[in-house]
């Protein structure tokens, strides 16, 4: 409404200016003149507060749309939790969150300043159908042949944009990945063949760049300058009338300003499209983002512990009962791990129910995946480990007694910072178990809990660990012998399908497999 009302204030004062001339001034009537002065000044005060509000109703909805999609992403990474990184890289969840929200929300203003243009288009047509049919036609033929020469490059800039921004995405992705191992990097004196890696990808994402940056400053130069060409032309027609006499002087300037304002709705259709296809683009990425599936039905729900299990790999785990997954691939047993915590497409039950069936705040409730690529938030030590629980002193100490984290920090005051990068990887891992362990899930699933801790440690990490855990139901994916002899149930894994089920010991008797394994981490760890 504001935009429309300003063009509308804009299209009218030449037609005001002309009647001031052809009533007022050139008749010598003074009277008039006044009158027609004051109408111009009236409708240019009420054009700058026209255009006051117009700007601030545009600013306030391309801040408004850009806020409420990035709502929506944090909504939907929330949503998604730990199964966030194995839908999609951090780097493109940045990008979203820091480019494409603001380039949606300036699209947004399409809607309003497109219809605006419109709207001063036809009436400036209207206005100089009445004053000469003839330059009506140019006006209503020129504007569309300027949208026919910029849509060519339009399209491109679309093509070009879309592959540029998947590039972007994944450069950020490795961006992000080399700021969290940097100290890691440095360590192993991998920093500078990294940043040469960097560098070439972003030399890459540069030359992409420009070739988005080639139609995109084409557009820019076209919406500019063939306005300004279409002015040269109208007016020169109108000169040559108002100099047959077919229109009068004061006509005539309405014409040179009925065509100069009309260079603004233009212009703007022009930068309409321009922004129509980055906002396409961006709004592609973002809507992706928002479809991937967070298995989150209204689903089933029951009370007391029950039996996970899962029919693609045969691994049954009882409530109640410590349970060990030994393999040679820890992928394949981390793919267990996430389908029995329903992270992605499932088929395994709970209670003889598909799990895909329950309630997702339940499952996470209930079942607890302690990843150990999971981040660690920044705050005091006490807050880390108690997580989303109200942090007590007596139960976060018995937390970090049971994954023997104690050289972490006496004081549970200790700030951590994020993703623990001022702690080792071994206090980390201990860290993210002693997390695990202070939830007290009624079943928890995790992968290789102690492969960053000396045998010493990782002997009494398991002591405590079953003690912790008694009557409540924990599957640990790993091949330590020292984990596994303390696990009631050992499920051995060959390519992703139980092999065995027993006792550590009795599969070490009946399985040559199992035992060629154990032996050789064994021996590895010796």
């Amino acid at each position: 409404m504001f935009g429309s009302l300003w063009f509308l204030s804009l299209a009218f004062t030449p037609w005001l200016i002309s009647q001031a001339i052809d009533r007022g001034l050139h008749p010598h009537k003074v009277e008039a003149l006044v009158f027609w002065c004051l109408a111009v000044l009236v409708t240019g005060v009420a054009s700058a507060g026209l255009g006051i509000m117009r700007h601030r109703s545009m600013t306030k909805l391309r801040l408004a749309a850009a806020l409420r999609t990035a709502d929506l992403v944090m909504t939907q990474a929330t949503r998604l939790g730990a199964a966030l990184p194995r839908r999609v890289t951090a780097g493109e969840v940045v990008t979203i969150g820091i480019s494409d929200v603001w380039t949606i929300g300036r699209a947004m203003n399409v809607g309003g300043v497109g219809v605006a243009s419109i709207v001063a288009y036809t009436t400036i047509a209207i206005l100089l159908d009445r004053t000469s049919p003839k330059l009506a036609l140019v006006v209503l033929i020129g504007v569309p042949v300027l949208a026919l020469t910029v849509a060519p490059l339009l399209r491109r800039t679309q093509r070009a944009g879309s592959r540029y921004r998947e590039h972007q995405g994944h450069l950020n992705a490795r961006l992000v990945d080399v700021l969290g191992g940097l100290r890691i990097l440095n360590g192993l004196g991998g920093k500078q063949i990294h940043e040469q890696r960097y560098e070439r990808q972003s030399a890459a994402l540069r030359d992409q760049g420009y070739r988005v940056g080639g139609p995109s400053s084409w557009i820019g130069a076209l919406g500019e300058g063939l306005p300004v060409v279409f002015l040269a032309v109208v007016v020169w027609m109108a000169a040559r009338l108002a100099a047959t006499g077919e229109i009068t002087v004061g006509q005539l300037i309405a014409v040179y300003g009925y065509t100069a304002m009309l260079v603004i709705p233009v212009n703007v259709l022009i930068f309409c499209g321009f922004d129509t296809v980055h906002g396409l683009v961006a709004a592609r990425r973002v809507t992706n983002f928002l479809r991937l599936p967070s298995d989150s039905p209204a689903g089933a729900s029951f009370d007391g512990p029950a039996t996970l299990a899962d029919p693609e790999s045969g691994v049954v785990a009882e409530p109640g009962r410590f349970t060990a997954l030994a393999g040679n691939s820890p992928q394949d047993a981390g793919a267990i791990v996430d389908r029995l915590g329903r992270y992605g497409p499932t088929r395994a039950t709970w209670g003889g129910r598909p799990l895909a069936d329950f309630a997702l705040p339940e499952v996470r409730k209930r079942i607890l995946v302690a990843d150990q690529d999971a981040d660690l938030f920044a705050g005091t030590l006490r807050e880390v480990v108690a997580g989303r629980d109200e942090p007590g002193d007596d139960r976060v100490r018995a937390a970090i007694d049971t994954a023997v984290a104690q050289d972490v920090a006496t004081d549970l005051g200790r700030e951590i910072e994020w993703r623990g990068r001022n702690l080792s990887g071994g206090q980390r891992q201990r860290v993210r178990l002693a997390r695990a362990v202070h939830a007290d899930p009624e079943m928890l699933l995790t992968v290789e809990p102690t492969s960053a801790v000396d045998a010493h440690t990782e002997s009494a990490i398991a002591e405590r660990l079953v003690a912790a855990r008694e009557g409540r139901g924990t599957v640990v994916a790993t091949t330590s012998p020292v984990l596994l002899d303390r696990a009631e149930v050992v499920h051995y894994l060959v390519d992703g399908r139980v092999a065995a089920t027993g006792t550590h010991r009795s599969l070490l008797l009946e399985e040559p497999g199992y035992r060629a394994l154990v032996t050789r981490v064994f021996g590895e760890q010796e």
